[in-house]
């Protein structure tokens, strides 16, 4: 059990509450992880906040104008009806859409029709739902993003289990250390496996040749008797910086891989979109040789999941944004792109302008809202501390050995001073400063 799962357990014991909780109820606690960081953040940190998953101009979140402008357009059943358990049908068929002209892999290969969720986090978690039962093993990618623990391992009792993405040395992804971490999982009869690109926290994406080993292996096991099931976590998919990155989700290629292969893509319109508090996200299946019965009975199961907990997404989140592309938002969504893909580049060129300090190495990254270092011989909680304390800058301490930066939430002309901050900071906490 979480040590904070325990400690909220002790306050509560000789109280009929703590007498009637269940084994999730006694499992549950709220972690002192991204959320709780990037609230001391809010009060703390007077001169740069780079801590929650958005993209911001002077510390405003970024809005497609057509977004704002189609709220008060809604009609009533728009704005506060019921929506239909797996989505309003004209945005479902709009997203499968958009999938495949997202992912030209995708080719002549059949996919289910999306199922729409509030948000990515419910999407990955009713996933969870149908497909893990306690004790369930799941490979994620390290470093992982703070909340597949509260899904796998809390709610579903599962275990996650670490699948090396990079080594010390490495610039991109360990492609012979996942091969064989992998493989050595498939022994146990299944492979249930995380892929989360562009990664949250390291901000890494695959070049198209890495992705194409990726799916050569799953395939490869695959085809040696394994049953295998691929959750694609693309909630930053399409901000992709490099000329040499995939700009395609490994979600295209596998769901026409092979038949003991289970794709599943959980998107949305959220980063790129820039509609994060919509809470709007997407469940499709992929698999080689499935037919539409097939995808109906999974999209029910999946139905069931959504209609046994919030019934339903918010209907006016759903009309807004379909009412927002049909009107178009091309030219500002390349806007900001461009914004993001600035403060990338100014990021990147300070970390290889300067020596850096002997407790930082910069993970590779290359796409999405954030890049992070690895503490060495520092403890990145403490880090994050004296950043908020000193310099009034806000970042993510993640495993005690991971601090995550959000550029996207970053202006550009604060990028130089918060780097220096935070290679400062660093320094001191080194015997030998440079």
């Amino acid at each position: 059990m979480n040590p904070l799962a325990a400690e909220l357990n002790k306050t509560l014991e000789g109280t009929v509450a703590y007498r009637l909780l269940s084994d999730f109820g006694r499992r549950i606690y709220f972690p002192k992880g991204i959320i709780a960081q990037s609230s001391e953040a809010k009060e703390k940190a007077f001169f740069a906040n780079a801590t929650i998953g958005m993209a911001c101009k002077d510390g405003v979140p970024l809005r497609l104008s057509e977004v704002g402008r189609n709220f008060p357009l809604l009609n009533e059943a728009e704005s506060v009806g019921y929506a239909p358990t797996a989505g309003v049908e004209e945005l479902r068929l709009l997203w499968k859409e958009q999938i495949i002209k997202k992912n030209p892999q995708i080719k002549g290969a059949s996919i289910s029709m999306p199922v729409i969720a509030p948000g990515i986090t419910a999407g990955i978690s009713y996933t969870a739902d149908v497909f893990m039962d306690a004790g369930a093993q799941v490979m994620a990618g390290h470093p992982w993003w703070d909340n597949y623990s509260l899904i796998f391992e809390e709610r579903r009792g599962a275990v996650l289990k670490k699948l090396s993405f990079f080594n010390s040395s490495s610039s991109s992804l360990d492609l012979k250390t996942i091969e064989k971490e992998l493989r050595k999982e498939a022994q146990n009869g299944f492979l249930r496996v995380i892929l989360n690109f562009p990664n949250n926290p390291s901000g890494y994406s695959p070049t198209v040749s890495e992705a194409a080993r990726l799916v050569e292996i799953i395939g490869s096991i695959a085809e040696a008797g394994t049953d295998v099931l691929v959750l694609c976590d693309d909630a930053y998919f399409g901000l992709f910086y490099e000329e040499e990155t995939s700009k395609e989700s490994i979600f295209g290629s596998l769901c026409a891989l092979n038949e003991r292969v289970l794709a599943v893509k959980i998107d949305g319109p959220t980063k790129e979109d820039y509609v994060w508090g919509l809470r709007l996200a997407a469940v499709t299946f992929g698999c080689k040789g499935m037919k539409e019965d097939a995808y109906e009975a999974l999209i029910k199961k999946m139905m069931g999941a959504v209609r046994s907990s919030v019934s339903c997404a918010s209907s006016a989140s759903q009309f807004a944004y379909l009412k927002a592309c049909k009107n178009g938002s091309k030219e500002e969504k390349t806007r900001y792109f461009k914004m993001l893909k600035e403060r990338y580049l100014a990021v990147k060129e300070f970390i290889a302008g300067r020596e850096s300090p002997g407790a930082l190495r910069a993970m590779p990254f290359n796409s999405g809202y954030f890049m992070s270092f690895q503490t060495i011989g520092v403890c990145a909680e403490e880090l994050r501390k004296a950043l908020l304390k000193k310099h009034g800058i806000g970042t993510i301490a993640i495993n005690g050995d991971c601090l995550r930066v959000a550029f996207a939430s970053l202006n550009k002309e604060q990028i130089y001073d918060v780097y220096s901050a935070l290679y400062d900071t660093a320094r001191e906490f080194t015997k030998n400063p440079f």
